[in-house]
């Protein structure tokens, strides 16, 4: 029975996304906010900058550059771990892109929109329910005045569930795709995803079996990279945690201590006590005293 990889490596990513226009083109319709009859037919890749030269780099994200024929440029990326920096990234990279477009001389009308599309393997945005985020330029009271020109897609891959959905059939099987074919070499997958032209032919691309030894080798220097960069990140979080619930249990005690201070003080004060000797006996200012009640 055959074995499948997992689609969101750096290797599998860009056998599927990166190497079959099909594919990327299925998968940029799918998830893109595109209107009707703007739909993208046909693209050409753009040279990479952030896809490494060699598979075992130390980076656990992914991009696959393309741009339509004539048009639209697009750039997909796969992020296995979240960074607060990495919507700034995002922007700076589409930016780039729109930028890059014109030469010195040509007329800004020439520019094209950039369209980042960017799946997350973590959730960010813990406090929505929804895991698809659309950002793009618009006035802030008359949300139908649009700035064309940046259009920036986050999708948070571990919200999606498949049931229940209402979204188009073609953003559902994609989204199946890179959540359920898991990274253990999983010999079972869902028939819909097998019977569909799109993602049955991605499931044939990432067959381990289709796959080099050399390949198999970066596929899993990637998971094992990974799975340490998440352990550390886990191990980060617990010690800022625990720095943020010791200094509140310092603040805590100062607090406390004042505030003895402060009951000490109004004893003294009850017992007719001047402000001097209650202030020598508990290191309270003057004014501090004067206020008591």
């Amino acid at each position: 029975m055959a074995k499948y990889l997992d689609p969101k490596a750096d290797v599998t990513f860009k056998k599927v996304f990166g190497e079959h226009k099909n594919l990327v083109i299925s998968l940029l319709n799918a998830l893109l906010p595109l209107e009707d009859g703007k739909k993208v037919e046909s693209i050409e890749y753009m040279t990479p900058e952030m896809v490494p030269d060699t598979p075992t780099r130390k980076d656990t994200s992914v991009d696959v550059r393309c741009e339509e024929t004539g048009g639209r440029k697009f750039i997909v990326e796969m992020q296995m771990e979240w960074r607060a920096s990495f919507k700034h990234r995002v922007l700076l990279n589409a930016s780039k892109a729109y930028v890059r477009q014109l030469p010195k001389g040509n007329e800004y009308n020439l520019l094209q929109p950039v369209y980042s599309l960017n799946l997350v393997n973590e959730t960010f945005e813990p406090d929505m329910e929804e895991y698809y985020h659309y950002y793009r330029l618009v006035h802030y009271l008359h949300s139908d005045k649009v700035l064309e020109g940046l259009h920036l897609v986050f999708v948070e891959l571990p919200k999606f569930k498949a049931k229940n959905l209402t979204e188009k059939k073609m953003q559902v099987l994609w989204l199946r795709f890179l959540t359920e074919i898991g990274h253990d070499g999983a010999d079972e997958v869902p028939q819909d995803l097998l019977d569909n032209p799109q993602t049955g032919q991605a499931l044939e691309i990432v067959r381990e079996s289709a796959y080099t030894e050399a390949e198999r080798y970066a596929y899993e220097k990637f998971w094992d990279y990974a799975s340490r960069e998440a352990t550390k990140e886990a191990d980060m979080k617990a010690a800022i945690a625990e720095r943020d619930a010791a200094v509140a249990r310092a603040d805590a005690a100062v607090e406390k201590l004042r505030q003895d201070k402060l009951q000490t003080a109004r004893n003294l004060k009850a017992m007719n006590l001047a402000n001097e000797q209650i202030a020598a006996a508990t290191s309270l200012s003057a004014a501090e005293i004067e206020k008591l009640k």
